[in-house]
């Protein structure tokens, strides 16, 4: 296939002409790579919660650390991520990260059928599920450049939006897989429950493998490397002197941070708080919803401007959030749940309506690598959300510290989308 030679999408002949076509079909395989990722992120929530029925004897605490260790990993490599589509070329560095997610998947899925596995191995493999996390720095910032301005919060949005949908697929589809010999002998014996169930813990982890391969093969054959858009670091590290950087990377925090961070976190609350409950049958929603809604948050904000999008989404998520601890000390599973879900569905239309302002803040090649840096940074709400929550159980019996704090931070977030973004006289109004 005949390589891109000139790129300018906001040229509107051009991007009628081939500009689109070439768009639309790298971020049909950007979606699928952007999607598996995500799974791979976040296998650990739904692995942690069980690994001591299968015969492991992990603390609370250490099950909430194996939950949360990707998050921090993630996080930490989204902050190099950023920097190396302009280096390394889209495509390259989509086939590249793609085919990363092979060495957690295979791993943890050798390791979970082993009970003598120790904490160190297992905390090895949630880390290397960073991998995943990282994708999405790269992911993002290689689509911005292949829209113009006005598609895209859309383009974004869809990206995003369905990458995010492999944290609800993940948790969805592995209490599934888990019971089913669907690998035979080949992927090896199945555990037992304490009630004699036999169960297969490696396809949780192995249903990915065959997916990551197929997408890898599609990024090297229908993927580009952009001209014109190559920096290098120090080309790109000048978004850290422009302080709008550090403003959208704590509204993105606020946003995207609560709905990783609630996704990995979420199973293991239920377990922990609502003992009663089977928490898989119901922690696939709010992350599937979130992911869902998140282009529609793009969309909209393509139509009435990111900044007033986020200002009464972050009203949305304080007043749920309110409820969220409401019901949680009323022992009302069910509104607890329902509040759940309404604070995710707004993380979800925060993080298309924030992305969106970004690109209107800063130039093409600034805004590329502000969109990388501040996921980064917002990545790190899957290593402090469960991290926090389970420190709150610890230190208090319940999760009420953990949830006051969390609503402080969007009251304040609320505060500066207004000050900066959103009011009359705002500096920058996007």
């Amino acid at each position: 296939m005949a390589r891109i030679k000139t790129w300018n999408p906001e040229d509107e002949q051009f991007w009628g002409k081939e500009g689109k076509r070439h768009a639309r079909r790298n971020l049909w395989v950007s979606v699928p790579a952007l999607f598996l990722a995500f799974a791979v992120w976040q296998i650990w929530s739904v692995v942690a919660v069980n690994l001591n029925e299968v015969g492991f004897n992990f603390t609370e605490g250490e099950l909430f650390l194996l939950a949360a260790l990707p998050g921090l990993t993630g996080a930490t490599l989204r902050v190099f991520y950023t920097f190396l589509v302009p280096i390394f070329g889209g495509r390259n560095w989509t086939v590249i990260s793609t085919a990363s997610l092979l060495i957690p998947a295979v791993g943890i899925g050798i390791a979970v059928q082993n009970p003598e596995t120790s904490f160190l191995t297992m905390a090895i493999l949630a880390a290397l599920c960073g991998f995943g996390g990282g994708n999405f720095a790269s992911s993002m910032s290689n689509i911005s450049f292949f829209y113009p301005k006005k598609a895209k919060g859309t383009a974004l949005g869809i990206n995003a939006g369905i990458g995010n949908l492999g944290v609800s697929a993940v948790q969805l589809l592995s209490p599934l897989v888990i019971t089913v010999a669907m690998f035979s002998t080949f992927a090896g014996a199945p555990q037992y429950l304490g009630d004699g169930t036999a169960v297969y813990m490696q396809n949780a982890a192995f249903i990915w493998v065959i997916p990551i391969i197929i997408t890898t093969i599609a990024a090297f054959f229908w993927m580009d490397n952009l001209p014109g858009v190559s920096a290098s670091f120090k080309e790109q590290a000048v978004i850290f002197k422009n302080k709008h950087t550090w403003i959208m990377t704590w509204l993105y925090t606020m946003c995207f941070g609560s709905f990783i961070g609630y996704a990995a976190a979420f199973p293991l609350l239920t377990r922990t708080e609502f003992p009663e409950v089977n928490a898989f049958q119901f922690a696939f929603i709010g992350p599937l919803l979130g992911a869902l809604i998140r282009p529609v948050g793009g969309w909209l904000s393509d139509k009435f401007g990111g900044a007033f999008i986020t200002f009464w989404d972050i009203v949305l998520m304080i007043v749920s959030t309110l409820g969220v601890m409401y019901f949680y000390n009323a022992g009302n599973f069910t509104g607890f749940l329902i509040m759940f879900i309404i604070v995710f569905i707004s993380t979800g239309i925060a993080n298309g309506s924030t992305f969106r302002m970004i690109p209107f803040i800063f130039n093409q090649k600034e805004a590329a690598a502000v969109l990388g840096f501040t996921s980064a940074i917002g990545a790190y709400g899957a290593f402090i959300i469960p991290s926090v929550f389970g420190w709150s159980i610890e230190s208090t019996g319940t999760a009420n510290l953990a949830l006051i704090l969390f609503i402080v931070y969007y009251l304040i977030s609320l505060v500066v989308n207004w000050y900066f973004y959103s009011r009359k006289n705002a500096e920058v109004k996007c």
